[in-house]
Formats: structure tokens, sequence, C-alpha cells
């Protein structure tokens, strides 16, 4: 779904390859050292519910949630490097 997401954003230089897989529980671990949703949803502040929960589309919807916000904070856990610097060439101050 994320390439498809990238696609329907017309995003030129997509990142990730058509095959790429991600896994949620990993990432949640990495990011909130938890990898059961429910705890890792409560530790990213989306609302959880135990008695909604374990139904294909409740824990789909709330997989998604927690993955769009896991990679939307990715920046601010320190997760993307610095933007490369172009090297310019030197002013001629003759």
């Amino acid at each position: 779904f994320v390439f498809a997401a990238a696609m329907r954003a017309d995003i030129k230089r997509n990142p990730f390859h058509p095959f790429s897989t991600f896994d949620t529980a990993t990432l949640a671990g990495l990011a909130y050292g938890h990898t059961v949703l429910a705890q890792a949803c409560k530790i990213a502040g989306i609302p959880f519910s135990n008695k909604q929960a374990h139904s294909a589309a409740y824990d789909a919807e709330k997989t998604a949630d927690l993955f769009c916000g896991i990679v939307n904070r990715w920046k601010e856990l320190g997760g993307f490097p610095p933007p490369a610097v172009m090297d310019t060439p030197e002013e001629d101050n003759a």
C-alpha cells in the first residue's frame, strides 16, 4: 500500500522498491519498544478498543494508523540522514 500511495501522490522519486515490505510490529518495537498492536497504539497516542480488536478490518486500520504515525514521526526520531550538501563551485574573487 505504501508504493500505491506514493503513486497516487504522484511522487516522482519514490524511495521504495515495488516489492518492498514493512513489518509494522518490528517498526513499533523500534519506535515505541512494544510489538503488540494495542500497546504500541497506546504509546503512540492512537485510540485502541480491545472490544473491536482482532477483527480483520479493525486491526488492519489500526496497523495502518500505527505505520503512518511511525513513518510521519521518523525524522523526529532521527531516522532520516541530514540532506546532502551539494558541492558548489567557489566564487571567483579575482
